[in-house]
């Protein structure tokens, strides 16, 4: 059994944003939305990016002892979808130092950094983000492509190839629930874990 969170309240409020905020998510991920849908959405995301900004500053990094498994894993979240490059890249380097002090699992800050990266224009080390777009899921680009089973294997992740298949499927699931046709017609950054 793990430990009370130091900040209880601070826990549930991230889970709450994240909890509101993942029906959207999933939303652009399994059908197409309109301009005004695309807004809302935006405005959901720039809210829970400067509430983590404000979090961030105050605290570092929400890690498990702070606000538990489910927080820590929600701040992530949160980080992920902010897509400012800015914030992406503070929250990079505090994960980094819960991670050293064993307050954050190590997959959340790859996946963090690769996210910054991309938001940056640049290549990606860890190859865990993809983009959805008309002809597919693709992966962003990575740096060195030909080390990167060796990188992921190096910090837990599964091999490229398996990791590919994984997203697919939970694709598919999501989107024949929603949308029996199965079309894609979004262009969005996507995570393996989110």
């Amino acid at each position: 059994m793990s430990p009370q969170p130091q900040l209880p309240l601070l826990a549930r409020d991230l889970i709450t944003r994240v909890q509101e905020a993942a029906e959207h998510w999933s939303c652009r991920i399994r059908h197409g939305v309109d301009v005004v849908e695309i807004g809302q959405f935006r405005h959901v995301d720039h809210a829970n990016a400067s509430f983590l900004q404000l979090v961030l500053a105050e605290h570092g990094w929400p890690g498990h002892r702070l606000v538990g498994v489910d927080g820590c894993r929600a701040a992530w979240c949160l980080a992920l979808h902010a897509d400012r490059f800015d914030l992406q890249r503070a929250a990079v380097r505090l994960l980094h130092r819960a991670v050293a002090e064993g307050d954050a699992p190590g997959w959340q800050e790859v996946h963090l950094q690769d996210r910054a990266l991309i938001m940056g224009a640049q290549a990606q080390e860890w190859g865990t983000q993809y983009r959805i777009t008309p002809t597919g899921v693709q992966r962003c680009s990575v740096r060195e492509p030909a080390g990167l089973d060796a990188r992921r294997a190096s910090v837990g992740l599964p091999p490229a190839a398996t990791a590919m298949a994984a997203l697919l499927d939970r694709l598919a699931v999501s989107r024949q629930a929603a949308d029996p046709t199965g079309e894609v017609d979004a262009l969005l950054p996507l995570a393996e874990a989110a």
